[in-house]
């Protein structure tokens, strides 16, 4: 049974929209109304403007920096941050990172008014040698002094846990706790998406259409895997690159959907999927695959981030060196045998339920926030 707290209140620092959904803003948005749910107050703070209301939901002032997955903090946006830690008196921050350039100054100010700081580390990386791993890289030797001066770094997995030991965040401070997701809600079941999309079999994508997430090398495998005329392919999501593949990729099987923010929507299509693709570059641990898991989909996904330890045995992982290759067999595999993607997605599902559960996510949160704040239950341990 889902563990509850009360009287605790949390100053969640995380990235808010109507508009965007992307795995940053999709974990703030199920982890805070998991945790209202079990009896914690939550203070959002944020940086869009049209959100506030003043009360528990905050913002600063900044503007979108990369790939809106970064804010660069406005004049004043400091001292707002601190007025509502000390007027809220907030027990703890949790701070959902990269949120913008107020994550450099968060330990000082925190420590300063007595305030623990935890922080969930999204930034992605991977293992080979593209421009976008050194970038990841880059960026985790910027984050990791920030960090070792945090209380605790959640992480989403044991290889992300040893590379930030190996960067000098001392290893009692991280905590492993993968990303998680509703699987009482993502769930296989019926669906209309392969009417709608006159279709009669369905693989998919959904996340951003962006160049670190290859989202072109996907369609070139696709087509040249020589899909038949009724298999559908649905890239779901926005980004830089999506006019540009659009335009190229003219093709009645491949159907570019643009952001689908209706959540029901989405688990329609994942429902109505028998293999789901991620080629990222760089992850950390993708929200968009889990869900695709949870729901039963045969999931193929490059070996980065935390991914290996999340599909090894329950999916395809494929070679960012031989990414075109790797998707281009896996499509054909997929496409000449069903049973495949059905064995797979059972595997999935099996693992999705028992490993990558948003309840088991939401129980570790509320235990480190009790054992900081002193108020853990006899007998509780963080894991």
């Amino acid at each position: 049974m889902p563990h509850s707290s009360r009287d605790i209140r949390i100053a969640w620092l995380g990235h808010k929209s109507t508009t965007i959904g992307d795995g940053l803003r999709t974990y703030s948005r199920e982890v805070t109304k998991g945790l209202e749910k079990r009896g914690v107050e939550i203070l959002f703070v944020h940086h869009e403007k049209g959100l506030a209301d003043g009360h528990s939901s905050h913002s600063l002032n900044g503007h979108a920096g990369f790939q809106r997955r970064f804010t660069i903090a406005g004049a004043g946006s400091r001292r707002r941050l601190e007025r509502v830690l000390r007027d809220h008196g907030v027990d703890a921050v949790h701070l959902s990172a990269p949120f913008s350039t107020l994550d450099f100054v968060l330990p000082e100010l925190c420590h300063r008014l007595g305030i623990p700081l935890i922080v969930t580390f999204h930034v992605p990386f991977s293992g080979d040698l593209s421009r976008w791993a050194v970038l990841a890289a880059i960026v985790y030797r910027l984050y990791a002094p920030m960090l070792a001066a945090c209380d605790r770094v959640i992480a989403f997995g044991r290889t992300q846990r040893r590379l930030l030991i190996d960067l000098g965040v001392p290893e009692h401070l991280i905590v492993v706790s993968p990303n998680g997701v509703d699987i009482e809600k993502y769930t296989p079941g019926p669906s209309m998406a392969l009417q709608f999309f006159q279709a009669e079999r369905i693989f998919s994508y959904i996340g951003r259409v962006d160049p670190e997430k290859e989202v072109e090398t996907l369609l070139r495998a696709f087509l040249e895997a020589r899909p038949p005329a009724s298999l559908r392919l649905l890239v779901v999501g926005d980004g830089v690159e999506l006019n540009r593949l659009k335009r190229r990729y003219r093709d009645d099987r491949v159907v570019f959907t643009g952001t689908i923010l209706d959540e029901l929507t989405r688990i329609a299509i994942l429902r109505a999927s028998d293999a789901f693709f991620l080629p990222s570059r760089v992850e950390a641990l993708s929200l968009a695959m889990l869900e695709a898991m949870a729901c039963g989909v045969a999931t193929a996904a490059t070996r980065v981030g935390n991914h290996a330890e999340a599909l090894e045995g329950a999916g395809v992982l494929l070679r960012s060196t031989h990414l075109l290759e790797d998707l281009r067999a896996a499509m054909r595999s997929f496409i000449d045998t069903p049973a495949l993607c059905r064995g797979l997605g059972s595997h999935a599902r099996l693992r999705a339920a028992q490993l990558f559960s948003l309840d088991a996510h939401l129980d570790v949160l509320v235990g480190l926030y009790e054992s900081l704040l002193g108020r853990e239950e006899p007998g509780r341990e963080i894991v």
